[in-house]
């Protein structure tokens, strides 16, 4: 496993407590006002006594009064704890509307943290993490959290509450009572460990099992034209069943553990109850004890035996958030690989920027140098094209100069400055990365092209459209700008979107332009449409283009060769060509044989 993928698993390697505490370092919001919550929650505990307590009282000192019954004392009792109840619901909401109120405060700051932090992530992390396993960290094991924190939380601080507040109560009415009840639920108390730990493992095999099945899910859905077109519908179907069936295997192996507890609970509060009647009744008969006081017992037996077993589904829910807590403590505790230098950074002028690759090596994470010893110099205002055999690393050329990754070592310079020390704000002003595809969100052309500098205007828009020789195009659009493009884009040909990408790096106005082959995947009507934009776009700029056809070569200023992660080659195009038996003559001549020139 990489390096970036085991950073990744860390936050589920810590245990509950633990989590617990890194989980609130990234949610403070959760701690606000605890104290006056768990204040609220206490008289919401101790407002359950109060029915026993009553009936004990008015049962002993009332109904069995010395003197025959107390009908005043009974009333009196009667208004006390129709006030007392009233009080204890007014805190039992009060509580509740704060647990609830901090819980989604603080669930919101994480899933912003988390949803930006994926945006930091190495490519390489998200490169190799399912997409599916990716998105539901930060969405479905965050509500995992939610829903834990909002109804599971409020159960826990009740249930906890109300049990020591009953046996208090039971060891002030009989101690004898209170031994019978705690030794029949010692043999649930002894296993909640064990039970802790199974279900914190089954658990953390059902949430991996989450995203395996939203991928599964999810490619399919992108790609349905692919599955369509190779009749491969099947066999989707069947790797999507799959892992259905591997998550309900996992889920119902969870939930046994789960069922098992749970049985446990409701055998010790049989025999609680058995227990309570049997002793309480020979306590009885021995006048050790007064009927009201075993009533209220019976009563209070009830608000022990209640909490325990609520509170083996407490415990399923909470080995179920811890673990999803701790998936997304793992996103956000993986450090992102480009350190923003934030305003301490340099800004870069705005002005055709000079490049400068010094003795640049670049290797994945355990794996083998990509880009060996590279020493480039590209001047201001030039034209290269960078050309190689698939696998030759011309793309890490692009990738290092645009910082979507850094050199493992040595330097990448723009204008003399190292890219690490210029903050990401004038880097990204100054750089600008048109990939091979254009990817646009599902909004209008307008929205899509406004990536490019948010704060444009309309006006602005339609003249960095004019300013590359689309406005004809653009009126040929249904709605003009506000054209909707559709998810991905797909409203529109896989050339229009490029012209969309091409459009949306004019309106940022960069110093240094890097092309992934613009022009590699468009259809053939719009290649010359787009070779026009091109020509407009690079004019006055800097350019590095990623070459796939060699017809960009050709009208580059400078080719760089790259081959096995060397600049083997560097020249015009027209000198690079007539070297016999050179990586680029050889690249040349298969074109050409392919164009059937």
């Amino acid at each position: 496993m990489s390096t970036t993928g085991t950073a990744l698993d860390t936050g589920e390697q810590i245990g509950a407590i633990a989590t617990l505490r890194r989980g609130i370092h990234y949610s403070p919001e959760l701690t606000e006002g605890f104290r006056v919550t768990l204040l609220l929650a206490l008289i919401a505990s101790i407002g359950q006594v109060i029915v026993p307590v009553t009936v004990q009282r008015t049962v002993d000192h009332g109904l069995n009064a010395p003197g025959g019954p107390d009908v005043s004392y009974v009333v009196e009792m009667g208004i006390a704890a129709a006030l007392a109840i009233s009080l204890t619901s007014w805190a039992s909401y009060a509580m509740t509307r704060r647990l609830f109120a901090t819980s989604e405060r603080g669930l919101a700051t994480l899933r912003i943290k988390a949803f930006r932090h994926v945006h930091d992530l190495p490519l390489l992390t998200q490169n190799t993490e399912r997409r599916g396993a990716l998105v539901s960290r930060v969405t479905s094991d965050v509500d995992q959290v939610s829903q834990f924190l909002v109804f599971g939380g409020l159960l826990l601080i009740v249930s906890v509450g109300q049990v020591l507040v009953a046996t208090v109560v039971m060891v002030i009415y009989s101690w004898q009572l209170a031994l019978v009840v705690w030794v029949c639920f010692a043999p649930l108390f002894l296993s909640l460990r064990y039970f802790q730990q199974k279900l914190s493992a089954a658990y953390g095999v059902v949430r991996g099992q989450v995203g395996v099945m939203l991928s599964a899910i999810a490619e399919p859905v992108v790609g349905a034209a692919v599955v369509r077109s190779y009749a491969v519908e099947d066999r989707t179907q069947a790797r999507i069943d799959e892992a259905i069936d591997e998550y309900k295997a996992a889920s119902t192996r969870a939930q046994g553990f789960t069922a098992f507890s749970f049985s446990l609970g409701g055998v010790s509060a049989g025999l609680a109850n058995a227990g309570v009647i049997v002793v309480g009744v020979w306590l009885g008969f021995a006048g050790d004890i007064t009927a009201g006081t075993v009533l209220a017992f019976a009563y209070l037996v009830t608000l022990f035996v209640g909490p325990v077993q609520m509170g083996t589904q407490i415990l399923t829910d909470a080995q179920n958030a811890i673990v999803s807590w701790r998936r997304v403590i793992g996103i956000l505790d993986t450090p992102a690989d480009l350190v923003d230098p934030g305003p301490d950074g340099a800004t870069l002028p705005h002005r055709a920027a000079d490049v400068c690759f010094r003795h640049v090596l670049f290797a994945y994470p355990g794996g083998p140098p990509v880009l060996r010893d590279i020493d480039l110099e590209i001047p201001a205002g030039r034209r290269v094209a960078v050309v190689g055999e698939t696998g030759s690393g011309k793309s890490t050329i692009a990738k290092l100069l645009t910082r979507l990754m850094d050199p493992t070592e040595g330097a990448v310079l723009l204008d003399g400055v190292d890219v690490r020390s210029i903050s990401q704000q004038s880097l990204r002003r100054s750089v600008v990365l048109v990939p091979q595809e254009g990817f646009l969100f599902d909004d209008t052309v307008a929205a899509n092209v406004r990536y490019g500098r948010l704060d444009a205007t309309d006006e602005e828009i339609v003249a960095a459209a004019d300013a590359i020789g689309l406005g004809d195009w653009l009126a040929g659009l249904p709605r003009g700008i506000a054209t909707q493009v559709g998810q991905r884009g797909e409203s529109l040909s896989a050339g229009e979107r490029q012209l969309v990408a091409l459009w949306r790096a004019q309106l940022a106005d960069p110093d240094l332009l890097v092309l992934d082959e613009a022009t590699s995947a468009v259809d053939p009507a719009l290649e010359m449409r787009i070779g026009q934009a091109l020509e407009r776009l690079m004019t006055g700029r800097t350019s590095v283009t990623i070459a796939h056809r060699l017809t960009t070569a050709e009208r580059a200023d400078e080719v760089v060769v790259v081959d096995r992660g060397r600049i083997v080659q560097r020249g015009p195009h027209a000198e690079l060509a007539q070297q016999d038996g050179s990586v680029y003559a050889s690249l040349y001549a298969s074109w050409v044989a392919q164009q059937g020139r």
